[in-house]
């Protein structure tokens, strides 16, 4: 199996999972946000998975920026492959970067 095999195979694995963890994240943060308005606690066990998950929104919110900088470049709208990139994460840079034609 060479490399173009295991793309096809792994890309649309990595952007399921990569779009359900980050809305994940994203329904954490919020839960985290309306905790601290009301004055209550996140649950001790749910502090690693906060912190994952700031760690993960900022690195795909960077990757959003790279993508809506260098998409007009390749021919794709920015905010729509920005967006795209944010939920996928690395493999939509891989894809802007790997289609100059497109």
């Amino acid at each position: 199996m060479n490399l173009k095999d295991i793309k096809q195979k792994l890309f649309p694995i990595i952007k399921i999972i990569s779009t359900a963890l980050i809305t994940s994240a994203i329904g954490l943060e919020l839960w985290n946000m309306q905790i601290s308005v009301t004055n209550n606690q996140l649950p001790s066990i749910l502090t690693p998975a906060l912190i994952i998950a700031h760690i993960a929104l900022s690195a795909h919110f960077i990757e959003a920026i790279i993508a809506a900088y260098y998409a007009p470049t390749r021919n794709q709208t920015s905010i729509k492959y920005a967006t795209y990139t944010f939920f996928v994460g690395t493999v939509g840079l891989l894809e802007l970067w790997e289609n100059p034609d497109t």
